[in-house]
C-alpha cells in the first residue's frame, strides 16, 4: 500500500486536504469519489526524510547540553524540548524532538533511545534510564563524555601529527619526481664518465639513477600497494575477527596502542560503575559493559569474563583468558567485591585509566611530528647525498 496526498472539494463546496492509503493511484482516486469528494489535486506523499547519523561533535554538544539542565533540575522532557528549538542543525532538532514526543506519551527513556540506537553511543538509553532511577544522570552523562572527548582528541591529535607532514611528503615526492624526471637523467652521463663508468658509481647513487629511469613504474607499483592495502584494511572491517586483527594491530604501536587501550579500560570501568549502580550484576555489568564498547577484543574478553562469572569463578580465576583486561583491573573488582565498595573502585579505576591516557595523549604529541618530520628529511637527504657522493669521491681521487 502506498500514501497518497489529495486536495478537494466536498459537495458543500469546502475545500479539504488530507492523506489516503491506496495500492496505487487510480484506487486512491475511486476511493475519494465513494466519500462524495471532488478530486482537484491527487499525488503520492513522498517517503519522509530520515534523519542522518548525528556527528560526533553535534552530540557531544548535546549531551553536555542536556548534562547541564539536569544538574539544574529541569524535567527531562522539558529540557529535551529547549534543546531541540536550540538545536544547530534540522536533524538534531527533528531526532531530539522525537525523543521529547515519544516521552510525553509516557515511552521510558531507554526505548525512546533504543528506538534511534544508530544516532547514540551503545547504552545511551541504558546510561540516561540509571542516572534518573538514581539522581546522578548529570554525573553520569558528564563521565560520558569525557570519554567521547578522549577518543576524539586522541583522533585529533594523530591526524594533525600526520596531516602536516604528510603534506610536506607530497610535496616532496612531486619535487623529487620532477628532478628524477628533468634533471638527474642530464647528469646521470656526466656522473657516469666522472666515475669511468657506472660501476664506479657509489651504490647510494646507482640506486637513484636506476629509480630515475623507472620512476613511472616506480609510482604505479605504490599506487597499486597503497590501493591494495586500503581494499584489504575495509575487508578486515567487514568481519569481528578482522576487526580484532585490526585493533592487535593498534594495541602494538608504540604510544598510540597504549593511549588506545587506557581509554578502552577507563571507559569499561565507568560504564561498570553506572550498571553496578542501577542493580546490575556483575555478570551483567561485565557483558554489557564490553557490548558498549567499540572494541572487539574487550567485546570478546567481557564475554568471556561474563561466562566465566555465571560458572561461578570468581573475577581473578575468570580473568585468566582475557588478552585486554590487565590483572590490576580484575583486582580492584574483586576487591571491591569483598569490602562492599565495587562502585567506588571503578570510578577509581576510571580516573585513573582516564589520567593515564591524557598523559599518553601530550607524549605522543611531543613525539610523533618530530619523528615523521625526521624520518621525511632524512629520505629527501640521502637523495641530495646520492647527488654529491660521486662529486666527493673524484675529489678525493684527485687530492
Amino acid at each position: 500500500m502506498a500514501l497518497f496526498e489529495y486536495r478537494s472539494c466536498t459537495q458543500a463546496g469546502r475545500l479539504m486536504t488530507g492523506t489516503i492509503e491506496a495500492a496505487d493511484i487510480e484506487q486512491a482516486r475511486v476511493s475519494l469519489d465513494e466519500l462524495g469528494l471532488s478530486i482537484t489535486e491527487l499525488e503520492q506523499a513522498k517517503a519522509p526524510v530520515i534523519p542522518k547519523s548525528v556527528g560526533r561533535n553535534e552530540f557531544l554538544m548535546f549531551n553536555e547540553q542536556l548534562a547541564s539542565l539536569t544538574k539544574a533540575g529541569i524535567p527531562l522532557e522539558r529540557g529535551l524540548r529547549e534543546l531541540a528549538a536550540d538545536a544547530g542543525s534540522a536533524k538534531m532538532k527533528s531526532l531530539i524532538g522525537g525523543i521529547a514526543n515519544d516521552l510525553e506519551q509516557g515511552m521510558p527513556i531507554d526505548q525512546a533511545v533504543e528506538k534511534r540506537q544508530k544516532h547514540f553511543p551503545p547504552l545511551y538509553g541504558m546510561i540516561l534510564k540509571s542516572g534518573i532511577e538514581t539522581g546522578r544522570l548529570s554525573e553520569m552523562l558528564a563521565n560520558l563524555n569525557r570519554h567521547l572527548q578522549v577518543e576524539q582528541r586522541t583522533k585529533r591529535i594523530v591526524f594533525e601529527a600526520l596531516c602536516y607532514p604528510a603534506v610536506i611528503l607530497c610535496l616532496a615526492a612531486v619535487l623529487i619526481t620532477a628532478v628524477f624526471v628533468l634533471i638527474i637523467p642530464t647528469f646521470a652521463e656526466v656522473l657516469t664518465d666522472m666515475s669511468s663508468g657506472r660501476a664506479g658509481l657509489p651504490f647510494l647513487t646507482q640506486v637513484v639513477l636506476d629509480m630515475a629511469g623507472h620512476v613511472w613504474t616506480f609510482w604505479a607499483v605504490v599506487l597499486v600497494i597503497i590501493g591494495a592495502l586500503v581494499f584489504f584494511w575495509m575487508l578486515l572491517s567487514t568481519t569481528a575477527a578482522g576487526r580484532r586483527s585490526k585493533e592487535q594491530f593498534f594495541m602494538h604501536l608504540l604510544l598510540i596502542g597504549r593511549v588506545y587501550k587506557n581509554g578502552l579500560l577507563a571507559r569499561l570501568a565507568e560504564a561498570m560503575a553506572v550498571l553496578i549502580n542501577a542493580g546490575c550484576t556483575m555478570d551483567a555489568a561485565v557483558e554489557l559493559s564490553g557490548q558498549s564498547s567499540s572494541s572487539e577484543l574487550l567485546k570478546r574478553d567481557c564475554s568471556i569474563l561474563a561466562g566465566q562469572l555465571r560458572e561461578g569463578f570468581n573475577i581473578m580465576e575468570a580473568g585468566m583468558g582475557c588478552s585486554v583486561i590487565p590483572r590490576l583491573f580484575l583486582y580492584s573488582i574483586q576487591l571491591g567485591s569483598q569490602r562492599n565498595e565495587l562502585k567506588n573502585n571503578l570510578e577509581g579505576l576510571g580516573q585513573m585509566y582516564a589520567s593515564k591516557t591524557y598523559s599518553l595523549q601530550s607524549q605522543l604529541q611531543a613525539i610523533l611530528l618530530p619523528t615523521m618530520l625526521i624520518t621525511i628529511g632524512g629520505v629527501i637527504g640521502l637523495i641530495i647525498l646520492s647527488m654529491f657522493l660521486p662529486m666527493v669521491k673524484m675529489v678525493e681521487v684527485m687530492m
